[in-house]
Parts: structure tokens; C-alpha cells; sequence
């Protein structure tokens, strides 16, 4: 009878119904596009979804959590967003600079220098959505071995108009955004390793074996992103991002734009994933017929070339993918040649510029230009998110086209100072407004700042280098039915980071006086020592 039971049991524990029992559906995708400066841009996809599942209610945080099965979705990450009851989350770490104008928008919004970490998370009664964030903070910088529990309160706010939810809202608790940005934060192999631990087949079967560290890290620019979300319909969906910008060009000895997968990898794919639903290489298509693509038997579907990788299909692994361009002899780009052309018009509907500049360490002024490159008014929210490092100065506030004031043009205006926190802290100040920018225009913002005067202790070891500054966002208003940019497929722009100078200390002042106090006392006691030391003799010299 015993023995029986214990049968069932075990039985009752195998079966597919059993109630901690989810399906999870793993699919991996790396798309490949060309670009018009003869680089080669990469984003890696996988994406994980844990169908029926749903965020904790942070209101039972101080309960028992349910048990949790999975078998594809990474433990170590579940575990951290049902601790912290976090609904959606983005992570960011990326390193070198987005070229809007040349390559348009990229496949991922996240492009900001550094790391940026934002979530959102419901209100509890049990514990505050501050004290969950910065234990969110410190599980993830742990996790992927970054610097992401320096954001404290001085990095941290809430645009909530800027970074929306992107799922779905749960009814049970109000929700919450805490966003923050490390513009310092540099990426490396160690950020890489954990991140492809995440993986049902780490890196040794599927797109994940082309992930050569010595080659992503050679791009001209590269990041990768981490994004949680919930669907109601679906459940919540893990997608871990990879992308890069290689540049064959310069790497190749015929300054030739010709890539395949073994030249910017420097590896190839052997077998597979055999847990993936579905595995594929997607080529967009360059405009014109002078190219050649191979191997020559993909899927063509509205300018793009499909590769199917998956275990069913028929294509063959391993193999090279590639393309070329016979005609040409080498890539010549406008830059490179020796009679000046002019410019080519970008290819995102908006350029922007942003400076900071000034005579003296104390004040300085901020600058942002917008050149609205479409033939139609564009509506767009503009955002800035400063350190209490800078102070802005509201009344200094100019908007002008052509040197001419254009007041009419902002809206909206919201300006948050800083404001003081615990340890003599401040926390960061916020400016966001609506701009209305004419077609064919060139917008120009600009207001006064001030730069802080900090402590000799507050400086970091490379004090004479400056601070960085996190970029501007621009991100268009798609929730106004009258905004004409709605039309263009964007989610953010992000401006470069700024370093700016403030008012520094001789720190090399300290180091002198201990070498010439140094130098005194090495004499002073270099002479007593030998009066007190020495022994004075008579000697008799014989002639």
C-alpha cells in the first residue's frame, strides 16, 4: 500500500498538468544589415516566453512565494524578479556611439552610452518600491558583474512619459518607474559571460557560438540589453540583445565592404540549438542589384533574405554565410574621396546636436540643435536628466530658429531641481518639454548652467579627466492623436554623453609637499645621524 502511494505520487509529480507546470517557447534570431558607410551591423535575438505566467503581487511580499519550475527561463534572473515583484525591466550596457545619420535607428531603442537601468514595479504596503529598487539594483550588478549598484538616489528618477510600459498594466497595485543611467559604465568580457549564461544553450550550440569576445569587442560600437515584459495574452517574455556595428572595411586588406559570418565572428555556426522553436538568419537586403548573396537558396520576403536554422529545417550546418559585391574594386565612401561631395541626407527624420560649452569651470552653457529632416512637422518630447553636478537655470531658457526667438515652439514645460536626500546628497534634476518642429528646420535650445564646487573627497582618482554626463532623449508622443511623427517607426533618440570640467582642486599640490617634506627630513636626518654616529679620529699622515 505504501509503495503504491508512493508510485502515484511520483506520478502526480511527472504529469504535464501538475500546477507549477508552464510551457516556455525559446527562439533565437540574428538579423544582419549593411550599411550605406560600408559597415556591417549585427543584432543578436533571443527571446524566451514563459506562457501563462504573471508578475508576483508585491503586495504578498511578505509571504511564502509559490514554487517556480523552469526549464528554459533562466533561474538566477527568475528569482530576482519574483524577490523584487518587478513587472517589466530593461537593462542596457553599451559602449561607443550611435550614428543616427548614417545607420538609422537601431533594431533595439536602448543605445545610450554606459548602463541604464530602469523597471517598473507595483506599490506595497510591505516594502517600498525604493527599497525593492535598490536591492534590484545590487542582484543585477552581481548578476552581470557591472557597476549598477552605484545608481543610488543621485541617478535616479521617474519619466514615466519618456519609458512607458511596453506590456501590459497589472489591476492589483498601482505601478511605479525608477529609472537610472551610468554614462562611466564601460562593457567588457566579464559583462558578456553571465549574460550568456542566460541561454538554454549558453554558447555552445546555436546564433549564441558566433560570440567571439575578441571580435564583439573590436566594434566600432556594441551593447547589450536585457528587457523583461508582461503580456496579458502571452505571458512574460525574456529578450536578451546583442548588437554591433563592425566595420570590414577597416579590418579587411582590399578596403573591401565584403562580410560573411567567419570574417566578422571568426567563427561558425556547428550545430543548432535543439531546444529552440525556431533559429534564423535575416540579411536585409541592400538597395540595388550589384550584390551577391550566398549561400544562394534563402527565403526572400519584402527585401530580406531568411536563413532557417532550426533543427527541422533543410539547411545545411556548418556554413558561411556571406555577401559580396563583385563589381566592386573598393569601397570608396564620400568621406574617403578627394573631391568634396556634399553631405548625404540622414536617414532618421531627426539630427540632433548637443554641447556644452563656456569660458570659465563655474558656469558654462548648455546647447541642443534639432534639424527636422522630413518634409512635415514633427511633435516630439525632449527630455534631460542632469546630476546635481549641474544646476540649470530655467529663466535663461532660449528657444530660437534662425537667431530668432520661437517661444511658441516649447510646451508643456516641466522642470524638477534637485532636491536634498540622506549623507548631504542630492538628487538629479529633470527637464522635459514638447517641441514642435517645423519641416525642413533647424531648432536651437540653449540655457545657462552652473557647475558644482565639490569637495576634495568627492572627486574620483581621475579628477583632471572630468565628469560624464548622461545624453538627452528624445522620444516621440504616439499617445497625441494630432503628432505627425507618430508616422515614423522610432521608439528613442539618445544624444551622446557630455564631459564636462568643473572646478578642480591642485591635486598635485599634496604631492609635492610630501616630497620636499620628505626631501627636509631625509637631509636633517641624514646630517644628525652622522654627528651622533660618527667616529672622529686622529690620524697621523706620514710624509
Amino acid at each position: 500500500m505504501r509503495r503504491a502511494s508512493v508510485w502515484i505520487f511520483l506520478a502526480y509529480l511527472c504529469t504535464p498538468s501538475f500546477a507549477l507546470y508552464r510551457k516556455e517557447i525559446y527562439k533565437e534570431d540574428l538579423r544582419i544589415q549593411s550599411l550605406r558607410d560600408g559597415q556591417v551591423s549585427t543584432t543578436f535575438s533571443f527571446v524566451t516566453v514563459l506562457e501563462g505566467a504573471g508578475p508576483r503581487n508585491p503586495k504578498a511580499l511578505g509571504q511564502r512565494d509559490e514554487s517556480q519550475h523552469y526549464a528554459l527561463f533562466p533561474l538566477t534572473l527568475g528569482q530576482i524578479l519574483r524577490e523584487y515583484a518587478i513587472t517589466e525591466l530593461h537593462l542596457t550596457l553599451n559602449a561607443g556611439k550611435w550614428n543616427y545619420d548614417n545607420w538609422g535607428h537601431p533594431h533595439e531603442a536602448g543605445v545610450g552610452t554606459g548602463a541604464e537601468l530602469w523597471a517598473w514595479m507595483g506599490a506595497s504596503e510591505v516594502t517600498t518600491v525604493d527599497e525593492r529598487w535598490s536591492g534590484l539594483r545590487n542582484a543585477l550588478s552581481g548578476l552581470f558583474c557591472a557597476s549598477l549598484g552605484s545608481l543610488d538616489s543621485r541617478r535616479t528618477l521617474s519619466p514615466t512619459v519618456a519609458f512607458p510600459l511596453s506590456g501590459s498594466t497589472p489591476t492589483f497595485s498601482p505601478h511605479e518607474l525608477r529609472h537610472a543611467s551610468l554614462p562611466s559604465e564601460n562593457v567588457c568580457t566579464e559583462n558578456l559571460t553571465p549574460f550568456l549564461k542566460l541561454l538554454p544553450c549558453k554558447s555552445h550550440a546555436g546564433l549564441a557560438t558566433l560570440l567571439n569576445p575578441q571580435k564583439v569587442f573590436d566594434a566600432d560600437w556594441h551593447g547589450m540589453g536585457v528587457h523583461v515584459i508582461w503580456k496579458e495574452d502571452t505571458g512574460i517574455e525574456l529578450k536578451l540583445s546583442l548588437q554591433t556595428v563592425f566595420n570590414p572595411v577597416r579590418t579587411s586588406a582590399g578596403k573591401r565592404r565584403d562580410w560573411n559570418l567567419q570574417s566578422l565572428f571568426d567563427r561558425s555556426i556547428e550545430r543548432s540549438c535543439p531546444v529552440a522553436s525556431s533559429s534564423s538568419i535575416t540579411v536585409i537586403l541592400p538597395e540595388g542589384k550589384d550584390h551577391k548573396i550566398t549561400p544562394e537558396n534563402p527565403s526572400y520576403m519584402d527585401g530580406l533574405a531568411i536563413y532557417d536554422l532550426s533543427s527541422s529545417s533543410n539547411f545545411t550546418i556548418p556554413s558561411n554565410i556571406a555577401m559580396y559585391w563583385p563589381s566592386e574594386h573598393s569601397f570608396q565612401y564620400r568621406k574617403s574621396l578627394s573631391v568634396p561631395l556634399p553631405p548625404l541626407t540622414p536617414i532618421t527624420p531627426l539630427s540632433v546636436k548637443r554641447t556644452i560649452h563656456g569660458t570659465t569651470q563655474t558656469r558654462g552653457v548648455l546647447s541642443v540643435s534639432v534639424t527636422n529632416n522630413s518634409p512635415q512637422e514633427i511633435s516630439v518630447g525632449y527630455l534631460e536628466m542632469m546630476p546635481a553636478l549641474i544646476t540649470m537655470w530655467m529663466h535663461t531658457l532660449k528657444v530660437e530658429i534662425n537667431s530668432q526667438i520661437r517661444s511658441d515652439l516649447l510646451s508643456e514645460l516641466k522642470y524638477h531641481p534637485p532636491s536634498p536626500q540622506s549623507n548631504d546628497r542630492f538628487s538629479p534634476s529633470m527637464l522635459q518639454a514638447v517641441l514642435t518642429i517645423p519641416p525642413k528646420t533647424t531648432l536651437k535650445i540653449s540655457m545657462e548652467v552652473n557647475k558644482a564646487f565639490l569637495k576634495y573627497t568627492e572627486h574620483p582618482p581621475d579628477a583632471m579627466r572630468g565628469w560624464d554626463l548622461p545624453g538627452a532623449v528624445f522620444f516621440p508622443l504616439s499617445q497625441l492623436s494630432h503628432n505627425t511623427s507618430s508616422s515614423y517607426d522610432w521608439e528613442r533618440i539618445y544624444t551622446p554623453t557630455l564631459l564636462v570640467d568643473l572646478p578642480t582642486p591642485d591635486f598635485s599640490m599634496p604631492y609635492n609637499v610630501i616630497i620636499l617634506s620628505c626631501t627636509l627630513m631625509t637631509l636633517i636626518f641624514g646630517s644628525i645621524f652622522n654627528l651622533l654616529t660618527r667616529k672622529w679620529v686622529v690620524m697621523e699622515i706620514q710624509e
